[in-house]
């Protein structure tokens, strides 16, 4: 039941932290419950389960982490999000405007 427990700490917290750091804005709930989840995870492992359990999940933890965000960067996904316009339009600045006025006073 603990090792159930950590397992599905880690996943939430990894799922938390991707959800902070491409769906919603800012530093908010996402983010803090994300790290939450995963040093719970952390701690559970180390307290109920053993020392060498508290390290492999913590490894674990930044390893999984590294690998979600970096896949989720190579995905098509991002693309979708991105804004993706050109600008075509043009504005004619009125400083040759400006300077041939300054030139004839």
């Amino acid at each position: 039941m603990d090792i159930f427990l950590v397992v599905l700490l880690v996943l939430a917290g990894v799922a938390l932290l991707l959800m902070e750091m491409f769906l919603l804005p800012g530093f908010g709930i996402a983010g803090v419950s994300g790290f939450g989840c995963l040093t719970g995870a952390v701690v559970v492992a180390w307290l109920k389960i053993s020392a060498v359990a508290g390290y492999i999940t913590l490894a674990s933890c930044l390893i999984l982490s590294g690998l979600a965000i970096w896949g989720f960067l190579r995905s098509k996904a991002l693309d979708k999000m991105a804004l993706d316009t050109k600008i075509e339009g043009h504005v004619k600045l009125a400083d040759n405007k400006l300077n041939k006025n300054k030139k004839e006073n």
